[in-house]
C-alpha cells in the first residue's frame, strides 16, 4: 500500500550547497539521503512529497556543513499481507513468474500462477492445461501478497498468488466477469440422480 509517511531527521548541507534557498538545499539532501531507502518499519521510498518544518541549523566544528533538524513527508510502498496488487510479469523462468509493483517485485511461483496445471515453455510462457490460459512477459496482472520476507533488506522478498477467483491476467479477469461459473449440479450429484431415478422405475414396474 502506498503512504505519506512523515518523519524527523537532522539533514546535512555541505557548504557547496549554501548558495541556494535553504529550503531547496534541504530538499536535495533528503532526496539523496533517501534515495532507494528501504526499511521494515516504512518500506521502500519512492519520492519525498514534501518538507514541514526547517528549524534553526548547526554547524558542527571541524565539520562545516550546516545540521537541519527538519520534519518531512516521503511517499513510501509498504507491503502488506493479502493485499491485492496491480503489476506487470517482467520475466518467466520454470519455476515462476516475477512481477513489478513499481518500485518492489514480487514472485510468483508456478503452482500460484492459475488454478490449474502449469507447464513452462521455452518461449517463457506459462500455460494452463485445462485453461489453455497463457501467461507471458508483459502481461499485466492482478495479485494477492500472501509472502513479506524483509531478512534481507536491501532486497525485501515478496510472495504473489493469482489462483484464486479474480486474480491474474486482467484480461482472464474480464472473461471471468462477462462467463461467470453456472451454479449447478455437480458430475457426482447428477450420478447421484440419476441412480435415484432408475430405482425409482424399478419399485414402480
Amino acid at each position: 500500500m502506498f503512504y505519506r509517511t512523515t518523519i524527523s531527521d537532522y539533514i546535512r548541507v555541505p557548504p557547496k550547497l549554501f548558495g541556494l534557498a535553504t529550503h531547496q538545499a534541504v530538499i536535495n539532501r533528503i532526496k539523496k539521503k533517501y534515495d532507494g531507502f528501504i526499511s521494515k518499519d516504512i518500506g521502500v521510498v519512492i519520492d519525498v512529497a514534501g518538507v514541514t518544518e526547517i528549524r534553526k541549523g548547526k554547524i558542527i566544528p571541524g565539520d562545516g556543513a550546516a545540521y537541519f533538524d527538519c520534519t518531512f513527508e516521503l511517499l513510501t510502498f509498504k507491503p502488506e499481507m493479502q493485499e491485492i496488487v496491480l503489476g506487470k510479469i517482467r520475466d518467466i523462468a520454470d519455476f515462476g513468474a516475477f512481477m513489478t509493483l513499481g518500485p518492489i517485485e514480487g514472485m510468483i511461483h508456478v503452482s500460484q500462477a492459475m488454478d490449474d496445471f502449469v507447464s513452462f515453455a521455452k518461449e517463457k510462457t506459462l500455460t494452463g492445461k485445462d485453461s489453455k490460459r497463457v501467461l507471458k512477459v508483459g502481461d499485466k496482472c492482478r495479485a494477492r501478497i500472501i509472502a513479506i520476507s524483509f531478512k534481507d533488506v536491501a532486497s525485501p522478498k515478496l510472495g504473489l498468488t493469482m489462483r484464486q477467483e479474480f486474480l491474474g491476467r486482467l484480461e482472464w479477469i474480464n472473461e471471468d466477469k462477462e462467463n461467470p461459473k453456472k451454479e449447478g449440479k455437480t458430475e457426482e450429484s447428477a450420478d447421484t440422480s440419476k441412480k435415484e431415478t432408475k430405482k425409482k422405475e424399478k419399485l414402480k414396474k
